[in-house]
């Protein structure tokens, strides 16, 4: 059974890999940097102070920290335990999908998937009772973790369960983080 969803993820991977083009290289090695995403950070900062308050923008800043820490480290673990090859790094595929970027590091789970997915959860629980459209912050995590298949860094299985770990640890730090803010 798991030789079959490793199969198809390496399938999905070849498939989803194979929409990159030349042309659009540049602009996906943008994306999947986090200091590029700044200006979108500063912005959700903004909203967040202007409807929480000093107080708890502070701690929402230290749970962010936090929480990113955390995600890290879990990544890093998953990483060692599993070491799963890397795409651009697998001798099955490597020659037939396209290569942007590489890394020696291992693949499984995505570290910007989880991290991207936990911020935009723990922000978004936040910020859903203050604005209608903000459902909009999950492009976020859509297209920078898309940015790694589009690299030949990871295939969607490791995004997929990158995902699925940040959601629940951003949902978790926004339970916890509940407890020590005031009610607005």
């Amino acid at each position: 059974m798991l030789d079959k969803i490793i199969n198809f993820d390496k399938k999905a991977f070849v498939f989803l890999n194979g929409f990159g083009s030349d042309y659009f290289d540049s602009l996906w090695l943008i994306i999947t940097k986090q200091v590029y995403w700044t200006p979108l950070f500063l912005f959700i900062f903004y909203l967040l102070q202007k409807k929480i308050g000093w107080k708890n923008f502070g701690f929402y800043l230290i749970f962010m920290a936090v929480l990113i820490l955390v995600c890290d480290q879990t990544t890093n673990i998953f990483k060692e335990q599993f070491q799963r090859l890397r795409p651009c790094n697998d001798d099955e595929i490597k020659s037939i999908i396209r290569i942007v970027k590489a890394s020696d590091t291992f693949s499984f789970f995505s570290g910007h998937a989880a991290n991207s997915m936990a911020s935009t959860v723990f922000s978004f629980m936040i910020l859903k009772k203050f604005y209608r459209h903000v459902y909009l912050l999950f492009l976020f995590p859509l297209i920078f973790a898309y940015s790694r298949i589009y690299l030949g860094l990871h295939f969607p299985g490791d995004i997929l369960i990158g995902y699925l770990v940040g959601a629940i640890f951003g949902y978790g730090f926004f339970k916890i983080y509940l407890k020590y803010t005031d009610k607005n």
